[in-house]
């Protein structure tokens, strides 16, 4: 990969982070757009230069993509804040990026949605990044889709069950995905920045059922194996409940876990990072 003059959005972020660090490693040049800068780890002067601004206020970002090559966003919300909404967020913070870069003649704008995204408009977080996803492949920048599986960091859920001593699932619990860390996402999208206009679907390097992830981190905590497995009807009800009586807010991460978790979602296997490793880490962080 050619050096370049990379704006990174989101760059406090899990996947943000370790964006940064492996940019800042290839020698590029980059503008880390951030809200609190006292958030940003890494500071190596002679790549980095850090831009406060609100992504979310397109004011902020006026000529922010001068002399840019390519843009990287990471913006979206999965757990709630701020009183935004999905459409606040996913879609109009990324289309005030987008329209800054076009007005700049950025070349190439990389952004992150989640795996099979396409497939499940219907679910509030989607509806919002697939709409910017149709804005960003019809405004003429070169672009790259990445559709990652679940992160590591959203296994921790698992961690924290299995503290009660049992894990619950809905169904079977033999639907099987591959999960991603950071940091093998970071270099896989970094490594993949010279392709143009293409969707990178991409997953970890272990396919693992909800059964696996389970009993690892049961084991992980040193608990005996109790996988409580809930009937799948348990589950609809409780997603038709959230919808019908809470707000986006509170049900929109819910829904688009519940959903995701119900079906296989295997991506193409990348990395080297393991689960169980992150686990046996997370589990000595007191």
């Amino acid at each position: 990969m050619k050096h370049t003059n990379v704006l990174l959005a989101g760059a406090t972020g899990y996947l943000g982070s370790y964006l940064l660090k492996v940019l800042i490693e290839k020698e590029n040049q980059v503008i880390a757009i951030v809200r609190n800068p006292d958030k940003l780890k890494i500071t190596n002067e002679n790549y980095l230069e850090i831009k406060q601004a609100e992504v979310t206020n397109p004011k902020t970002l006026r000529d922010i993509c001068k002399g840019i090559d390519t843009l990287i966003s990471t913006i979206g919300i999965t757990r709630q804040k701020d009183g935004l909404t999905y459409m606040d967020v996913d879609y109009q913070a990324n289309m005030n990026l987008l329209e800054e870069a076009k007005k700049a003649g950025v070349n190439h704008f990389v952004y992150v949605s989640a795996i099979d995204g396409d497939k499940y408009r219907n679910l509030k977080i989607f509806e919002a990044k697939e709409r910017f996803v149709d804005a960003l492949k019809s405004s003429g920048l070169n672009y790259t889709i990445v559709r990652p599986n679940g992160f590591f960091s959203d296994m921790k859920d698992f961690l924290q069950m299995a503290k009660s001593g049992r894990i619950y699932l809905f169904g079977s619990g033999n639907q099987k995905f591959n999960p991603i860390h950071g940091g093998d996402l970071a270099r896989a999208i970094v490594d993949t920045l010279d392709d143009r206009n293409k969707e990178l679907t991409i997953g970890g390097p272990d396919i693992l059922s909800l059964n696996d992830i389970g009993k690892l981190a049961l084991t992980t905590l040193n608990r005996p194996v109790k996988i409580i497995h809930l009937p799948d009807w348990s589950r609809k009800l409780i997603l038709w409940f959230l919808r019908t009586f809470t707000s986006v807010k509170t049900y929109g991460p819910i829904e688009f876990f519940l959903t995701l978790m119900a079906e296989d979602h295997i991506a193409p296997t990348y990395g080297e990072h393991r689960l169980e490793d992150y686990y046996t880490a997370a589990a000595k962080k007191p």
